[in-house]
């Protein structure tokens, strides 16, 4: 019997984010990068949804979600 599991990922608005590069400043999990200088990318093998890059954005366009594992 397999158990599914809830966790938080964060996930970007590509088309909103201005690639500032705050969101990747404190993540303590170095889970963000800013793909090709464009907008910001996140791992989410990396990511532990702690909620600091969206917290931090100041363009509003990262948020949390439920994945199920």
């Amino acid at each position: 019997m397999t158990v599914l599991r809830k966790k938080r990922k964060a996930f970007v608005s590509q088309h909103d984010c201005v690639a500032c590069g705050c969101c990747v400043k404190v993540c303590p999990m170095d889970a963000i990068t800013i793909f090709h200088g464009l907008y910001a990318q996140v791992h989410r093998d990396k990511c532990v949804g702690c909620g600091k890059c969206a917290k931090e954005c100041p363009a509003s366009v990262i948020e949390l979600q439920e994945v199920t594992i």
